[in-house]
């Protein structure tokens, strides 16, 4: 999905999984990327899970976000329900990538996919509420907060609220109409 601003999401490639698994190993982010205990997975583990996970998809549908030919992160749409028509979007990008507009960029894209392609009607997103510049970032691209589930994450030796974040198509495309 190629844009102007040099951020394009693709499949991903074997050439990626350097990038990618960089990602997934970053203890720093761990809380701020996955709900359960921290803990690094080997690379030859993550690379099995993550081979798995493209050999049945289950309603998963997931990008390599690409700047100028190199990976700088991953997005994708998952646990989508096809009779409701909703799915969780979740993104990470490495640390080089972050603050530069890549991420805005990339959900952007992500959520045009979701909303015209998948045919979704309403996408969600969870994050630690002491992310304050990711839920800034989710609400420059539409997102609003539904809700927080509180001390429900243990994040870095203290317990944090979770804060549930939604954009419906509708709202999508009245924003992108204007």
């Amino acid at each position: 999905m190629p844009t102007n601003s040099g951020v394009t999401l693709r499949p991903r490639t074997d050439a990626d999984l350097d990038a990618l698994y960089s990602i997934a190993a970053d203890l720093d982010t761990w809380e701020e990327r996955n709900p359960g205990r921290p803990a690094i997975p080997t690379r030859e583990r993550w690379e099995s899970r993550l081979l798995a996970r493209e050999a049945e998809p289950d309603g998963n549908v997931s990008f390599v976000i690409d700047v100028e030919g190199e990976a700088v992160g991953n997005i994708g749409v998952f646990d989508i329900d096809d009779l409701a028509r909703h799915g969780e979007i979740g993104i990470a990008l490495t640390p080089a990538a972050r603050g530069r507009g890549i991420g805005t960029e990339a959900m952007a894209q992500m959520l045009e996919f979701a909303f015209i392609r998948a045919n979704l009607r309403r996408v969600h997103l969870e994050v630690i509420a002491s992310n304050a510049g990711a839920i800034r970032a989710y609400e420059k691209a539409g997102f609003v907060i539904e809700g927080r589930q509180r001390e429900h994450a243990w994040v870095r030796g203290h317990y944090e609220d979770i804060v549930r974040m939604g954009i419906l198509r509708s709202e999508w495309e009245a924003r992108r109409s204007r």
